[in-house]
């Protein structure tokens, strides 16, 4: 049986007095892609939100690594090596490619381990490094959403948190960003959540599918099975 990295028990959270998570409990297996699914409003993006600390759970457990993550701040689960890439990049538009990826390995304290990997991320990312000296406003919609997950990489997390990295974006930059997730997965052994609206693109390189419904877990399953049961596509996932 696969190690596990998060384990979610119960999960409640919401904006207010109305809940959008409701009793979700998850497995995210160490070491894979694991693709979260659904309708729009299911509670996809809420749900990366309260893992990653911006939202705060009324009821529930998240234990990442072995250790219960209530109550903790989201500069601390930085620290613990979990990352997360909004929706929307979240690149600053005003610093330049250089300085955003300083930005995201300031907390280190380790210069050389941060030069170091930023130079694997524009080894990674070529396009970002002919572009290093340009502001994020002057970068492409494909480019910006390179930069939002090279800055991640560089604060070497081990759970990343991924929400709707192809909304907007060409399907050839699509197909370029889920390459490099597999890329990451099989060479580095990261582990991925993954929320992704391109059902199809996400399921190619994920290991395990998860369908949210109305705030619950409706289905999980693996991948493969995902793509394959045609009750089940239909079902859950309207193709």
């Amino acid at each position: 049986m696969t190690e596990s990295i998060l384990e979610v028990r119960g999960l409640v959270a919401g904006y207010g007095a109305a809940p959008v998570l409701r009793e979700v409990d998850l497995t995210v297996p160490r070491g894979a892609i694991t693709a979260v699914l659904g309708a729009n409003g299911a509670g996809k993006t809420t749900l990366l939100r309260t893992l990653s600390g911006l939202l705060k759970p009324t009821a529930g457990r998240i234990v990442f690594d072995g250790t219960d993550l209530r109550g903790s701040k989201v500069e601390h689960l930085v620290r613990r090596g979990l990352a997360h890439v909004p929706q929307g990049r979240g690149v600053v538009a005003e610093l330049t490619v250089e300085e955003n990826l300083r930005l995201g390995g300031l907390w280190r304290g380790d210069a050389a381990g941060l030069r170091r990997d930023m130079a694997e991320a524009y080894e990674l990312l070529p396009a970002l490094a002919r572009r290093r000296g340009h502001s994020g406003h002057q970068l492409s919609g494909g480019e910006r959403q390179m930069l939002a997950l090279a800055r991640a990489l560089v604060g070497r997390p081990r759970l990343l948190l991924l929400d709707e990295p192809s909304l907007g974006l060409a399907p050839r930059v699509t197909a370029q960003i889920m390459a490099l997730l597999r890329r990451l997965r099989d060479t580095g052994g990261l582990t991925v959540l993954l929320v992704e609206q391109n059902v199809r693109g996400a399921l190619s390189v994920a290991d395990d599918g998860v369908v949210m419904s109305l705030g619950r877990i409706a289905v999980t399953a693996p991948a493969a099975r995902l793509r394959d049961d045609t009750a089940l596509r239909h079902a859950y996932l309207g193709f």
